[in-house]
């Protein structure tokens, strides 16, 4: 017979409500609790019985966590800390890729409010894919990651135009005066690229730079392609900027791919810079400057709130903040 939440009670000497706790991973139970139930359900092989608890609790033990496009090593890295940090809580977690279109968005509310899922991380980069029809009071638990406008939602977030301002002021200090930026929007109204050129722009006016429009490379594709193919066509036109900031590590690593073809020297030609911080930039070559944060610890904070809301809907929307730092390396040097 399949062992039952009184058996694994009995087997670790504590109560079912607490054996309950550590599956359902809602509420705290101290580590070393924690340790001895969850060695008494592996000794008994204990499996949920998920649709019966979904019953009871109105749960199901399941988040889903939504990411733009999740061929980027970014991603990856970000649905990676997710999945691991979810699971030390008792949840699964379902994993979309909205792809900047609404509809998807819009079935996933659809989910959480049926309560086919417990709640939802989502990340929304462009102001046509995110649009919050209904009354807040029917909004289900959900969190939002990246940088987008909105007061309805919990969100968690990396300061864009802090963050851009930081690099750029960076930029500057190692001596760089005609400072490009790499990702500005073209044919969609991206806030990530938006509240991002918004920072760089602020730089430029406290150091006493003036802005040239020329210089806001324009690319829509978040990609080493996208950013391989935005460098080839402005250097077509214009000559070489002293350096450039790339709004994704990914655009950055396609922007030193077409400076090596055309036999440009990085750093010593140009200063490259991404942000983001992921692995694949570290490795490059050069080693990319970027602008990085905690992952895990942005992971645990947005499945902080989420925990909250799933708890308590009727509690105002906030938003928290995630510190940022500028990781300098070798793609960059002081002239």
């Amino acid at each position: 017979m399949r062992a039952t939440v009184k058996d694994v009670a009995s087997r670790a000497g504590v109560s079912p409500k607490t054996v309950s706790n550590v599956i359902n991973g809602v509420v705290f139970v101290r580590p070393e609790t924690r340790e001895r139930v969850e060695r008494a359900l592996a000794e008994l092989d204990y499996v949920p019985n998920l649709s019966a608890r979904g019953l009871r609790n109105g749960r199901t033990g399941v988040i889903a966590l939504a990411l733009p496009d999740l061929a980027t090593p970014y991603s990856a890295e970000m649905a990676h800390h997710f999945v691991e940090a979810a699971h030390e809580r008792g949840w699964g977690v379902q994993i979309e890729e909205t792809g900047a279109r609404p509809e998807r968005e819009e079935q996933l509310l659809s989910r959480a409010r049926a309560q086919m899922v417990d709640g939802l991380v989502l990340n929304p980069i462009v102001s046509d894919e995110f649009a919050l029809r209904e009354d807040s009071a029917h909004l289900p638990p959900a969190v939002l990651i990246g940088e987008v406008e909105q007061d309805r939602l919990d969100q968690v977030r990396v300061d864009p135009d802090q963050a851009a301002y930081d690099m750029t002021t960076t930029l500057i200090g190692l001596g760089h005066r005609r400072i490009a930026v790499l990702g500005s929007p073209v044919h969609t109204s991206a806030f990530t690229a938006r509240l991002r050129t918004a920072g760089y722009r602020r730089a430029l006016a406290d150091a006493g730079i003036r802005r040239d429009p020329e210089l806001e490379i324009g690319c829509d594709e978040w990609d080493p392609h996208g950013g391989a193919a935005a460098m080839d066509a402005f250097l077509d036109r214009h000559p070489l900027p002293d350096a450039v900031f790339c709004f994704t590590d990914s655009l950055a690593i396609g922007v030193l791919s077409t400076l090596w073809r055309r036999g440009i020297q990085v750093p010593q030609g140009i200063s490259v810079a991404g942000f983001d911080d992921i692995a694949h930039g570290e490795f490059a070559s050069p080693p990319l400057t970027t602008v990085s944060f905690d992952k895990p610890a942005f992971t645990e904070v947005t499945l902080d709130r989420l925990e909250a809301r799933i708890v308590d809907r009727t509690s105002e929307a906030t938003l928290t903040t995630v510190a940022h730092s500028i990781v300098v390396r070798e793609s960059t040097r002081s002239v």
